[in-house]
């Protein structure tokens, strides 16, 4: 039983790495189209560029990544790009332009792009098989509560009228406590491969899990406009205070599906879980794109159905995310771990990427509530999907 143990140092410390990085990540998520709009006069397609900058920079890392973490030492790896990450919060601070700014952004992305990919599957490196899909969920759950707690503190420090300088100085402090964190983690040596396997597409991309990757692509567009452009949302149909609130039960109810879904991935319903979130997230995004005509037809109304989705959009994603990760891991062989995860953040990434630029878009030649009818329009396209494709898909290639 011992072997099977859950906590340990290592899972801990490995826990508070990744919130302190999420947290200096999503302290500044929603306010930085704000810095952009107060500093550089922005015009909105081009702060969704500026802002997408820093995904498509991880997405373009993730593949690379995830071939050096299944060829090299695992842990000096995500140190340093730990590290990276940390310091380009001092860059901001010194920003000028907003070519440096988007400069600055990409360098952030590829840094973050591999810190990701290297936490992950540190993780499933020091847990035990039978309990993965609980260690994901509860990894992942650090990454909620900074989702909540980060946007809350950041838009607080805002509307208090500090300056941006202070909100990055709060990111790069965060990140300094994670850096100490990660650094005491005691990793497992990988094993060496005795023959050496040539370079191949499924060295970098896990070719198994392309069906998978679509799926989730179509769900994290919308997922991404809400993270960036939720609180110019809110302003635009009459909520002006309390936009906070959104992330925090956003986040709540992330954290309370994974005190569930981990173990139902555990005992094999990953299609089933799945399932269950793309349908509830459909509901979710239909209802948010509603709340601009509910807020002038009946305002109580509208409030309650916007943070009523945000709660119920934490439950689907929650449900979603260790299932979603633990079907790419299925998927591979032991070797292939970081590609397996380096494949399934990508497609994550792509997605985030895509709904930044999409929703800036949509945003200036419409209204967001256009933008996210459309983000909710494309989960009924991956419900699809997932139910006639990726789910027998899983079934038939599946490892373990």
């Amino acid at each position: 039983m011992a072997k099977d143990r859950l906590v340990s140092p290592s899972y801990c410390l490995i826990l508070a790495a990744n919130f302190l990085l999420y947290f200096g990540f999503y302290l500044l998520m929603p306010v930085f189209p704000f810095y952009l709009t107060e500093f550089f006069q922005t015009s909105s397609s081009m702060m969704g560029f500026a802002l997408s900058c820093y995904t498509i920079a991880a997405l373009l890392i993730r593949p690379f990544s995830g071939y050096l973490l299944d060829t090299l030492a695992r842990k000096p790896l995500y140190l340093v790009a730990y590290f990276i990450f940390m310091s380009i919060f001092a860059g901001y601070m010194v920003a000028g332009t907003l070519t440096v700014f988007i400069i600055l952004r990409i360098a952030h992305g590829l840094a973050f792009g591999t810190v990701t990919v290297s936490g992950n599957t540190l993780v499933i490196d020091i847990t035990p098989s039978s309990r993965r899909g609980e260690a994901l969920g509860y990894y992942g759950l650090a990454n909620n509560i900074a989702m909540s707690v980060g946007p809350m503190v950041g838009l607080f420090m805002h509307d208090a009228g500090l300056s941006f300088n202070v909100l990055f100085t709060g990111a790069l402090c965060s990140c300094v406590l994670g850096l100490i964190c990660a650094s005491l983690v005691k990793a497992p040596v990988k094993p060496t491969v005795p023959k050496k396997e040539p370079i191949s597409l499924d060295r970098f991309f896990l070719v198994k899990g392309i069906p998978a990757g679509l799926d989730l692509l179509l769900l994290s567009i919308p997922y991404g406009m809400t993270t960036t452009y939720v609180a110019m949302y809110a302003r635009q149909i009459g909520i002006t205070s309390g936009t906070g609130l959104f992330f925090t039960l956003m986040a709540t109810g992330m954290a309370v599906s994974r005190m569930f879904s981990g173990r139902q991935v555990d005992k094999g319903r990953i299609v089933a879980v799945i399932s269950l979130g793309i349908y509830l997230a459909c509901i979710c995004f239909f209802s948010l794109s509603g709340c601009k005509w509910l807020m002038g037809e009946v305002p109580h109304v509208g409030r309650f159905v916007f943070f009523g989705s945000s709660l119920l959009l934490g439950v689907a994603f929650g449900t979603m995310f260790p299932a979603f990760n633990t079907l790419f891991v299925n998927l591979a062989p032991n070797n292939q771990r970081g590609t397996a995860t380096s494949t399934y953040l990508t497609s994550w990434d792509v997605g985030i990427g895509a709904g930044m630029l999409i929703g800036g878009y949509i945003g200036q030649i419409s209204t967001l509530n256009m933008a996210y009818l459309f983000g909710a329009c494309l989960t009924v396209v991956s419900a699809l999907f997932f139910h006639f494709k990726v789910g027998p898909h899983f079934e038939r290639n599946k490892l373990r």
